[in-house]
């Protein structure tokens, strides 16, 4: 709570010295939506907690089931129905992976466990039809770092659980067109920023790095203001390495710059930053302090991973879901038992 509402103040000082806020799309109110977690968290007992537990599982469950008619049925990516990209249905996707293997380490069964275990790898199958490269990514990393923390005294058991989540893995990258498609897609995207043109998906995160990277060393201590970045892109790559990147906005029209850190770096400067740090610091020490330290791992490492190539905190939805989850967890292991 802390975290968040030093993040949020920050960002509302650096209105001081930023333009007006009226101008550009205002993205910057979405990093607001973590101060949702406060009233919710305050309000949950006892009494309050099975509802709020059936409402979530409720709702992820009819949303992915949507989104799965739409990838079997339809052949399409998301859930256009309701205006969900495959960003967001992917990052969904993931965190239910997630929080199926933490579910393992709290069952007593070891019957449910291999069926958490079974729904995990479903939903990574199904990530694997969908766009979302570094959601998919994150979403391995972060289970494997658990069953590392989980088995790391057991080491013989981790490394026969690698190599089968690997072989698994493997199968399904071969299984999927859309994950070969975008192999096929990396490999052009490198072909082209070999040619000097950043024209690609690759490209243009490349270049807004390098753009917000300067902007962040010009300004380290203020940023440039809440609500600039996006002007400050257009405006700097008309002159920037002799206007080497003045093309992007053709290509993709600015929004934000792909990564949590340069993001907030560029409203807000450095201070912004090591907020942004305490904010994944304290999520974690949620989790640790409510004796699931595993699942805390996981969902944190996938939230950092997921923001190098993204701006995953302003995400329309994950972050509100993530959030949920956390203030239930946490109000489970206050009030109600230790495993399930």
């Amino acid at each position: 709570m802390q975290a968040i509402l030093l993040l949020c103040t920050l960002l509302l000082l650096g209105l001081l010295w930023s333009e007006l806020p009226g101008n550009g799309r205002m993205k910057w109110l979405k990093y607001f939506i973590l101060l949702i977690f406060i009233p919710f968290y305050s309000l949950l007992n006892r009494e309050r907690l099975p509802w709020a537990i059936g409402g979530l599982a409720a709702g992820y469950l009819g949303v992915l089931f949507v989104g799965v008619y739409q990838w079997f049925a339809m052949g399409a990516q998301g859930i256009p129905l309701v205006g969900m990209s495959y960003l967001s249905f992917s990052a969904m996707l993931g965190v239910g992976a997630i929080m199926a293997v933490g579910f393992v380490e709290m069952s007593r069964s070891k019957k449910l466990g291999i069926l958490l275990w079974i729904v995990a790898i479903a939903l990574i199958f199904i990530q694997f039809h969908q766009n979302g490269r570094i959601l998919l990514l994150a979403t391995l990393i972060a289970v494997v770092l658990m069953a590392f923390l989980r088995y790391k005294i057991e080491i013989r058991k981790f490394i026969g659980i690698l190599i089968s989540f690997l072989i698994v893995a493997t199968i399904f990258a071969y299984s999927s067109p859309v994950f070969q498609d975008r192999l096929s897609q990396v490999k052009s995207d490198i072909e082209l920023l070999q040619r000097g043109n950043y024209n690609s998906s690759l490209g243009y995160r490349l270049a807004m790095w390098d753009v917000g990277l300067h902007a962040i060393a010009e300004r380290p201590l203020s940023g440039y203001g809440t609500g600039t970045p996006e002007r400050y892109f257009d405006n700097t790559i008309l002159t920037y390495k002799n206007g080497l990147y003045k093309d992007l906005p053709e290509f993709q029209k600015t929004f934000h710059y792909h990564n949590d850190w340069i993001e907030i770096g560029m409203h807000i400067g450095v201070p912004g930053m090591l907020a942004l740090l305490f904010l994944y610091w304290g999520w974690y020490q949620a989790f640790k302090r409510s004796r699931i330290a595993i699942l805390g791992a996981g969902l944190v490492s996938y939230i950092i991973l997921a923001g190098l190539t993204d701006a995953f905190i302003i995400f329309s939805r994950t972050p509100v879901l993530l959030l949920l989850i956390t203030g239930i967890v946490m109000c489970w292991y206050r009030h109600g038992p230790k495993r399930i």
